[in-house]
């Protein structure tokens, strides 16, 4: 339970944010020496606390400002290192700690302390939500949700939104969900998205229209068949989701073609090990050709964050530019490169499917590939999609939002029943 609904709440000390924390185990046991402390659970659970990382982490005001949450304690300014001089495990639940040089007294929320127990399996750095790499042949359509009516009831930060909540763990854990019955005024998509944060302007503007237009400055806004791509690899920070809302569509054709990019590069280790390697090591030059603006950017194809997984995809043919890599690198280069195209033609990795007006995608951009196929509008068909962007951390954020909303309902639930 939350410091402020558990009804020891008086005893119980408040947690350095502004989370809800549940105590569901009760400590049963404490012991210490000068830099550690130990405490035992009531399932049996064994958790080692280092004294340091306890004293930075307290909820007291010299620690942490209490209007923000954000720390102000600067631990060179101990004067030395902090120590634990005496252990206490209140009749509240809470764990009361005597920090020397400085002989201050500091209590620890117990569900807080069994959130970061970093000395176990829970720990550090878990994801948010699992990732599940995905062929195209496994399924017959995205992840689907009916959003009838949803946004017709007016939320706020502090609001629980189940709806919402399973499309962003949809999104991050798989790249890709699929709502469906959304209104379809243009503009709408603006509302729709700022439900998970602010949308990121791009050179096409804050919202953009995929539809074919006279001039185009994108082969998108052409009627022609798009290959596999991610948008925006030109960018220093290519756009972590896009949203794509469909308005209207009667026409013949453009069907949407989904693949997982990670699936993908998955697929290429397995078979062609060394140009795996190529294509996260060797440096692609990614350009636009825009008459209005000079986008350039340079990485790898496929990269991998500090733990080896995957992290994000720079596939675009038509956004390349001339690869100006080392000599000795440019042949092996593009004949990882073909491996990879030959890839993408393989039909297991795709996914298709329809876009109905009303219906709206939100995907990982910088993990999923995009394409369509030709359509038609030589018979009066219309064919209309708005899109935008948004920041992997804004799903990130919102969905731990939802995750803390849905954590205070429980507490005072809990409290409630009497629990």
């Amino acid at each position: 339970m939350s410091a402020a609904s558990d009804p020891r709440s008086h005893a119980l000390p408040a947690t350095p944010d502004f989370d809800a924390w549940p105590v569901d185990h009760a400590i049963t046991g404490l012991s210490h020496d000068d830099r550690q402390l130990t405490i035992t659970w009531q399932d049996g659970r064994r958790s080692r606390y280092h004294s340091i990382w306890l004293r930075e982490n307290a909820a007291d005001d010299s620690t942490v400002n209490p209007a923000t949450r954000e720390r102000i304690l600067d631990l060179s300014r101990l004067g030395a290192w902090p120590t634990l001089g005496e252990a206490r495990l209140e009749t509240s639940g809470a764990v009361t700690l005597e920090f020397l040089p400085e002989r201050r007294r500091l209590s620890f929320h117990p569900g807080w302390l069994r959130a970061h127990d970093y000395d176990n399996e829970t720990a550090t750095e878990a994801p948010l939500v699992a990732t599940t790499h995905w062929r195209g042949a496994e399924r017959s359509e995205p992840t689907t949700l009916d959003a009838s009516g949803w946004m017709d009831v007016e939320l706020d930060a502090s609001s629980t939104d189940p709806l919402l909540e399973q499309a962003l763990e949809a999104v991050i854990g798989e790249g890709l969900v699929r709502l469906r019955n959304l209104p379809v005024e243009p503009g709408s998509l603006d509302l729709i998205a700022r439900r998970i944060g602010p949308p990121r302007p791009t050179n096409f503007g804050h919202l953009f229209d995929v539809r074919a237009k006279p001039d185009p400055d994108s082969n998108a806004y052409t009627s022609i068949a798009l290959p596999p791509h991610v948008d925006l690899p030109t960018r220093e920070y290519q756009p972590g989701l896009q949203l794509l809302h469909c308005l209207e569509n009667d026409t013949v054709g453009g069907e949407a073609v989904m693949m997982d990019g990670f699936a993908v590069a998955e697929a290429l280790r397995e078979r062609h090990p060394e140009h795996f390697a190529t294509l996260t090591r060797v440096r692609w030059c990614y350009a636009n050709t825009a008459r209005t603006s000079d986008y350039v950017w340079f990485d790898p194809m496929i990269k991998l964050d500090a733990r080896g997984e995957f992290d994000e995809v720079r596939i675009a043919d038509f956004l390349r530019g001339p690869l100006m890599a080392p000599f000795d690198d440019v042949e092996p280069a593009y004949a990882a490169l073909m491996a990879l195209q030959r890839l993408l033609r393989e039909p297991e990795f795709a996914l298709r499917f329809s876009y109905a007006p009303g219906d709206l995608v939100i995907f990982d951009n910088r993990r999923l590939l995009h394409a369509r196929d030709a359509f038609d509008v030589s018979q009066g068909g219309r064919r209309w999609l708005q899109g935008c962007y948004l920041e992997r951390d804004e799903a990130r954020s919102r969905l731990r939002m939802l995750q803390r909303a849905r954590r205070r309902e429980r507490v005072a639930s809990s409290v409630a029943s009497g629990a």
